[in-house]
């Protein structure tokens, strides 16, 4: 993935003292240039401003052409006293990027002695004029700066940013066709490229089967060095001698995981070629073509960062975009069918499909195996984060909401059991809304991030419990 770039301006009063400003913007910065360093790239203002700090209009265009010329993703405008709102709002106005506007909580009122910083006062002022400047932004309270607040606001404020970032000219590979009985995955391709610049790259399924073929035929270091890793993680055992396996011309299990492994490795040299971040996959309808499903090769995929959805889900594979982006490299994501109720906890569904889960989110207590040319395993325990974008009639939705994985009855293919607070509430929306039984999960807890991101992608954040029909039961 690449990094978020973001660019940091902060803002003084030009009649207060620099010196406290100065102090505010020197405690903030090796805080932040802590707080998910590996993808996120700051371009500062040092030598534009005096002291970093911009609070005349005459730097507004240097400070503007400093952050388009690096191509900023996002803009910070941390307030280091009441500030300028008219220098403010001119950065802001001008790059029109996701903007996050902060300053820190003044600890004491004005004294005969000492003119205090009155930060709150002057976010309230700009952040009037933002709006009337047409700025989409994001707002932490005032808050200390070495705060859990602050950490937690700013991280959720990247992850937003991330979301907005990958959806710009987003690429999804679109592998083969939709199954024909599932007309619930239909998308509308020319919509999602007007309105939110995504293109769909068609690849067809035959080209995937030949680069498996002479992948195997070729018996490359990459491809053994990556199925010997998969045999050492995965019981293939169940797969000898198996009668699916006999239909596709594979005896054992060794061989069905190393055409598994070849599948993998064709199918991420495809994306790559189509500089794709993710993609949708025909799967089932193309397993005699291919000599094989691609569960497995799609589980190991998604733990190698690139998502892909199964039978043709092309909002499926926008949905893991987006919370692959979200997650920023924290976690890999899962794409499920909800299914069933758990039998003795009216607020469990089963997340389930038939093995492409990733490999890192098994449960410790549960052994994998390799059934049905697809992975069969139970993921962990943890906090569970729930997505899915899709629309209808124009309309774009974004959904999510959080639960946790709890105990439930063994099942096949790989699966987790979802609790939720009331899981009647999620039956609701998802039925009325313009959702299908695909969600993508990951672990964590997202949907603040999610939710700020929809604003700026100007799509309704739907959640459970939001106003709708309700059941009549």
């Amino acid at each position: 993935m690449k990094k978020l770039i973001l660019g940091i301006a902060p803002v003084k009063r030009a009649m207060l003292p620099m010196e406290a400003a100065k102090a505010q913007k020197e405690e903030l910065f090796p805080l932040i240039r802590t707080i998910k360093a590996d993808h996120v790239e700051i371009v500062d203002i040092d030598d534009l401003c005096e002291n970093g700090i911009a609070f005349t209009l005459d730097k507004v265009p240097a400070i503007v052409e400093r952050f388009r010329n690096r191509g900023v993703d996002a803009l910070f405008l941390p307030f280091c006293d009441f500030g300028e709102e008219s220098v403010a709002a001119g950065i802001a106005s001008q790059l029109k990027v996701p903007t996050l506007v902060w300053g820190p909580r003044d600890t004491v009122p004005n004294t005969d002695a000492q003119r205090g910083r009155d930060t709150q006062c002057g976010i309230i002022a700009a952040t009037k004029v933002l709006s009337r400047c047409g700025v989409k932004f994001s707002y932490i309270t005032s808050c200390p700066t070495e705060s859990e607040q602050f950490r937690r606001g700013y991280t959720t404020f990247l992850r937003a940013a991330m979301v907005v970032k990958v959806m710009k000219n987003l690429r999804v590979a679109q592998i083969g066709n939709r199954p024909e009985p599932f007309m619930s995955v239909i998308s509308n391709e020319g919509e999602l490229l007007e309105r939110f610049g995504i293109n769909v790259v068609p690849i067809g399924t035959a080209s995937i089967a030949a680069a498996t073929d002479k992948l195997l035929a070729e018996d490359g270091d990459e491809l053994r060095r990556e199925y010997e890793d998969y045999i050492r993680r995965v019981d293939c055992s169940p797969m000898d001698g198996s009668q699916l396996g006999k239909m596709l011309g594979l005896n054992t299990g060794a061989e069905v995981a190393k055409r598994c492994t070849a599948m993998k490795l064709a199918i991420r040299q495809a994306i790559h070629e189509k500089d794709c971040t993710c993609a949708s996959m025909d799967c089932w309808p193309s397993a005699m073509l291919l000599k094989g499903l691609p569960c497995v090769a799609l589980g190991e995929l998604a733990d190698e960062g690139i998502p892909v959805s199964c039978e043709g889900d092309i909002n499926g594979a926008v949905t893991l975009a987006i919370m692959n982006a979200c997650a920023m490299g924290e976690t890999s994501q899962f794409f499920a069918d909800l299914t069933i109720r758990h039998p003795e906890n009216d607020n469990a569904e089963l997340l389930w499909h038939c093995g492409p889960f990733p490999y890192s989110m098994k449960s410790p207590g549960s052994p994998a195996k390799l059934k049905a040319m697809a992975g069969n395993w139970e993921l962990k325990k943890g906090d569970i984060t729930l997505c899915r974008f899709d629309g209808i009639h124009g309309e774009y939705s974004l959904f999510a909401g959080e639960g946790r994985a709890v105990d439930g009855p063994e099942t096949t293919g790989t699966y987790v059991w979802f609790e939720t607070e009331n899981w009647e509430s999620w039956e609701e929306r998802l039925i009325f809304g313009p959702y299908i039984h695909h969600v993508g999960g990951m672990y964590g807890n997202y949907a603040g991030a999610l939710q700020e991101a929809a604003r700026y992608l100007n799509v309704n954040f739907d959640h459970p419990g939001a106003c709708g029909p309700k059941s009549l039961g």
